[in-house]
């Protein structure tokens, strides 16, 4: 692991991108390139990582010199109540320190629905590349690596045809080997890149278990902060149709005890777009969970550039009976037993947490506050899962406001069946969350 990020950083060479320059890549088109690349196939896979990572700077270093010297890039934030928060210009204003303290004073507003504004409608999927292309576009710093990520264009499309546009270098395919290229990302991103770590599938990442806690969550503090960790580590999760134990993890309950990590979950193509881009702005290490069935979602978002807050909650809808708390696919699952809700004469109020570290207290506590009944509904698993801890800092914080004890529906802790029948008894369903929020009500 070491080496690796020593490697990532571009220490083990005396090259610099200084008194160095490459002209013309090494390319498996050429004959060179071609004898190159069977030299480097005869060194140990630390070396070929530490080969590919100098290039890689290099050729960054290289292209920011000649294409972006003169390059300033003007734009503005929209938070997700769609009011203007700041200019930005290039690379300049960039969040900032961790936030440990959720509750902050701002306005809370119910974040505006993009249906009927002009725009342009997108899948989720394709909100994601947006915003992963946009930052492309503005900060050359910012690259992007795991494995089938380049002209293959990922597992899900993320980043289909950002190899064509980038090269292999800022887009860079990646041996099998999640440990080895998630420390290569965390060197790289200590030397000031902002690398985008895709897992092909987030359960995959348990293999990099050990450089996501001990080195992208606490090099900043152990390091006395000379080292800034930005790098975003994002992929697919959550149970999908049938794709069994292993590739139905949700691993919100693994990561959300590493200290120096923030959290978040988009659901809708607008916050999807907005909390990549701030994710890749961020100075933090920002795990990024995408849900594998909400890919295909279609939503119209707006044209103009925008960034959500990283730890703000969304306020789905209003109500006065009880607050439901929830993220990602859930959210679908809680509006669709709203509805039923709403017939039936109770009136919910819906929030989307997206923040799963640290939480936004403010918008909770205030929702507490108006409601005095909490349920929340999750897909992670009961045991160690986000509505354990989202229970523990209600109780904690907003105890004199309940007037009833916190009802929390999570998945069964078992592995997820591959059975389709099987698989849907393990997941909160819609008739059941109706239920625990008329008893709730009672």
């Amino acid at each position: 692991m070491a080496t690796s990020i020593i490697q990532g950083m571009g220490l083990a060479t005396g090259f610099s991108p200084a008194n160095y320059r490459i002209a013309h890549p090494v390319s498996c088109r050429s004959l060179p390139g071609l004898y190159f690349l069977d030299f480097c196939l005869l060194l140990p896979l630390e070396l070929q990582f530490a080969i590919i990572i100098l290039f890689s700077k290099v050729a960054l270093c290289s292209v920011h010199e000649s294409n972006f010297s003169e390059r300033r890039v003007s734009s503005f934030v929209i938070r997700s109540d769609g009011s203007l928060l700041s200019a930005l210009n290039g690379g300049k204003n960039r969040r900032g320190e961790l936030t440990t303290n959720a509750v902050g004073a701002k306005q809370e507003k119910e974040a505006p629905s993009t249906a009927s504004s002009p725009g342009h409608e997108v899948l989720l999927f394709e909100a994601l590349r947006e915003g992963l292309e946009e930052e492309m576009d503005r900060d050359p710093n910012v690259c992007v690596m795991g494995e089938d990520v380049g002209h293959y264009g990922g597992s899900y499309k993320v980043t289909k045809g950002l190899a064509t546009k980038y090269g292999d270098l800022r887009v860079l395919d990646t041996p099998i080997a999640e440990n080895s290229f998630t420390g290569m990302a965390i060197g790289a991103a200590m030397t000031g890149l902002r690398p985008i770590v895709e897992g092909m599938n987030m359960g995959f990442l348990l293999l990099a278990f050990n450089q996501i806690s001990n080195n992208c969550g606490m090099l900043h503090y152990t390091s006395g902060g000379q080292f800034k960790i930005p790098i975003v580590i994002r992929g697919p999760g959550g149970v999908g149709k049938q794709l069994g134990a292993e590739h139905s993890q949700r691993l919100e309950s693994y990561f959300q005890s590493i200290p120096g990590i923030q959290m978040v979950a988009c659901s809708t193509p607008y916050n999807a777009k907005g909390l990549m881009k701030a994710a890749i702005r961020s100075d933090n290490p920002v795990i990024l969970f995408e849900h594998v069935l909400l890919y295909n979602l279609k939503e119209r978002i707006p044209d103009e550039e925008y960034v959500l807050n990283l730890e703000e909650a969304e306020i789905v809808r209003k109500g006065e009976h009880a607050t439901i708390l929830t993220y990602s696919r859930m959210r679908y699952h809680v509006m669709q037993a709203a509805k039923t809700l709403v017939n039936k004469g109770y009136d919910p109020e819906v929030i989307d947490i997206r923040s799963l570290k640290p939480f936004d207290l403010h918008t909770i506590g205030n929702s507490v506050k108006k409601t005095h009944r909490v349920l929340i509904v999750e897909e992670c698993m009961r045991t160690g899962g986000i509505g354990a801890s989202l229970t523990a800092s209600i109780n904690e914080n907003f105890h004199d406001y309940l007037d009833a004890p916190i009802v929390c529906l999570s998945s069964q802790d078992v592995p997820t069946p591959y059975a389709g029948v099987l698989e849907e008894w393990t997941v909160v369903q819609p008739a059941q969350i109706v239920a625990a929020f008329e008893q709730l009500c009672r």
